[in-house]
Parts: structure tokens; C-alpha cells; sequence
């Protein structure tokens, strides 16, 4: 091939020529690599297993008496409480491995390889939230049988799974925030660092684990605000009863917007990153 002949092939971006059935076709394939690393890999899983476990536990047996009073209850009244709200979190505590795991992938080089294939580009990224999502999943069932074992009553199967629909969406939106954090950072202890001053804000300053008329009036109004309220808020009118339809449009609003800003932004990052 002359070089007149491979100079503007070499100047087309790899996506530009791959039809959306192949994107879908890079997809799966990735999807199936990812799936096939984490069984060699089981203690990959480690967080998505324990995780659920641990807090539940702890903040059941640790807060459920007291919060439980304020709630009119006691651990009982807790447990109805911060099951849907641990739900919420979750999403952004699998979204946080994402940011790791890609970079670690990016530092071992994996990354290259795969940018060097004609395959498009955002497929390696949809892949990668494929996968998470299912840890998410399995994560999340753990919590429920978890909370069912501490006394947690299901009364609403359908409000259930549209609970866990809500969470997977808002946790999918995460996900490209924390994919970008990836990709711009130098290393996985930089992207943790990011990710808990990120997280440990807006999940405790938020509904999730403790009503919010007890607060102070300032932090009240970020808790109003705060993404991560109206989707406990929304779980639990879903699960146990209560108002839905605000939460519920706020937290679709908030994982449309941050799906519409945040995923262009990760798969340029991801294109031009040298």
C-alpha cells in the first residue's frame, strides 16, 4: 500500500468506521473478556460481597436503636429505614471501583492494547459499565437478603424492582463521572482519594442513613439538594411507602444530566489520552 494510499486512512478516527452493529458486536465481546476476568479473579468481587454485608450489619445494630426512636420506632423502624437508603449507596460505591479498575487497566497497559484494535472506542467504556452494573446487581440482592436476615419487610414487590431499576440507573450515570476520574488521573490511590472526598459527603449529607430534620438548617439545604436524598427518599417511597413522584423525577433528572455531560467527556478523554 503506497503511502498517498495510507495517509487518510490514518487520519480517520477507528470509530467513524465501525457501523453500530459492530459497536454492539466490540461490546459484547468486551463484556465477555470482563466477565471472564473477574472469574479468574474472584477476589475482585470482594467489595460487591461484603460490602452490603458490613454496613448493613453495623449501622442496623450500631444506629438502629436510637436512630429507630426518633423514626417512632425502634431498630424495627430502622431497618425499614436504611435498607432502601443503603440501596442508594450502592450505586456510588461500585461506581468508584470502576474509576479504579480502569485505571489500573491503563497502568498495566490493557488500555493500549485495546485502543491499538479497530474496535470502537466506546465500547470498551459501555463494556465496562456493563459489567459493573452486574456487580452492582448481585451487590444489591445481597443487601436485600441481608436486610430480609435483620427484619426487613418486602410488603411491595413491584415498588421493589423499580427501586433497584431507579438505583442501577443513577449508578450507571456515576459511573462515567468515576470513568473519566480514571482516565485523568495519574494513578487507582489518586482516583480513591477523589472518589471519598466525593463520597463521604454526599452520602452523609444526605437521607440515606438518618432523617434530615435532625440536622442543622444549613446542612438540611444541601441534603434538599443532594442527588443522593432523593433517590433514597424515592427507594423508600417505592419499597415501604410514601411520597414518589418528586424524588422520582429528580433523581431521573439528575442521572440524565449527568449521563448527557459526563459520558461525551470520558470517551474524549479516553480517545486522546497519550
Amino acid at each position: 500500500m503506497s503511502a498517498a494510499t495510507a495517509a487518510p486512512a490514518a487520519g480517520v478516527r477507528p470509530d467513524a468506521r465501525i457501523s453500530p452493529r459492530a459497536h454492539l458486536r466490540h461490546t459484547g465481546a468486551l463484556v465477555r473478556r470482563n466477565l471472564l476476568w473477574i472469574r479468574q479473579d474472584p477476589e475482585s468481587m470482594f467489595d460487591a460481597v461484603l460490602f452490603p454485608v458490613v454496613f448493613t450489619l453495623l449501622f442496623v445494630y450500631v444506629f438502629g436503636g436510637s436512630i429507630g426512636q426518633s423514626l417512632g420506632g425502634g431498630q424495627e423502624a430502622y431497618v425499614q429505614y436504611i435498607v432502601p437508603g443503603l440501596m442508594a449507596m450502592m450505586g456510588m460505591n461500585m461506581a468508584q471501583g470502576v474509576g479504579t479498575g480502569f485505571n489500573q487497566d491503563f497502568n498495566t497497559g490493557v488500555m493500549d492494547r485495546f485502543r491499538s484494535l479497530p474496535i470502537g472506542r466506546g465500547s470498551v467504556l459501555f463494556a465496562k459499565i456493563s459489567v459493573e452494573l452486574v456487580r452492582m446487581l448481585i451487590a444489591t440482592s445481597i443487601l436485600l437478603v441481608v436486610g430480609v436476615l435483620v427484619g426487613f419487610d418486602i410488603t411491595n414487590w413491584p415498588g421493589l424492582f423499580a427501586a433497584v431499576g431507579l438505583s442501577t440507573v443513577f449508578g450507571s450515570a456515576l459511573m462515567w463521572v468515576f470513568l473519566t476520574l480514571g482516565v485523568v488521573m495519574k494513578n487507582a490511590q489518586s482516583v480513591q482519594a477523589m472518589g471519598f472526598l466525593v463520597l463521604m459527603p454526599l452520602q452523609f449529607g444526605s437521607s440515606i442513613f438518618a432523617p434530615p430534620q435532625s440536622m442543622p438548617g444549613w446542612l438540611q439545604n444541601f441534603t434538599e439538594y443532594n442527588p443522593l436524598s432523593a433517590l433514597a427518599d424515592s427507594a423508600r417511597g417505592l419499597m415501604v411507602g410514601g411520597p414518589v413522584a418528586h424524588d422520582l423525577w429528580i433523581t431521573l433528572a439528575w442521572s440524565v444530566g449527568i449521563t448527557a455531560v459526563m459520558a461525551p467527556v470520558a470517551i474524549h478523554k479516553f480517545r486522546t489520552k497519550t
